[in-house]
């Protein structure tokens, strides 16, 4: 599996990119905001996408969009990583679509929790 991790934290994409790799991962990109992930999603196949929601340029909730509105990305699966609260942005992003969420602080076992949801969905 080839996995995009977006956010604008170089630490949390490299403690995200390190807690994939302990799982078994070793395809991984990565992207500082939501604007060079789309532009890596279009040049290049990902069979997941694991997105901050709260970023400059193109935040998570916008990348979403983007891809559920892209023919060819649409069925992409997003996991979508927050420390958000606000209801309103939740449920705007599972209208979205969104494959999945993870709430910061996270470990390695909510990681595996929903990475084994998608692997049952499939």
């Amino acid at each position: 599996m080839k996995v995009l991790v977006v956010d604008d934290m170089a630490a949390m994409r490299h403690v995200m990119m390190n807690m994939l790799r302990h799982v078994g991962f070793e395809h991984l990109d990565e992207a500082v905001d939501g604007f060079q992930a789309l532009g890596m999603l279009k040049n290049a196949s990902y069979d997941l996408v694991i997105t901050d929601l709260n970023m400059p340029k193109m935040d998570g909730q916008q990348l979403l969009k983007s891809i559920r509105n892209d023919q060819k990305l649409k069925d992409t699966p997003v996991i979508m990583v927050t420390c958000e609260n606000d209801k309103q942005k939740v449920q705007q992003a599972l209208l979205e679509k969104v494959s999945g969420f993870i709430l910061k602080p996270f470990n390695l076992q909510t990681l595996e929790k929903q990475l084994s949801r998608l692997r049952e969905a499939v």
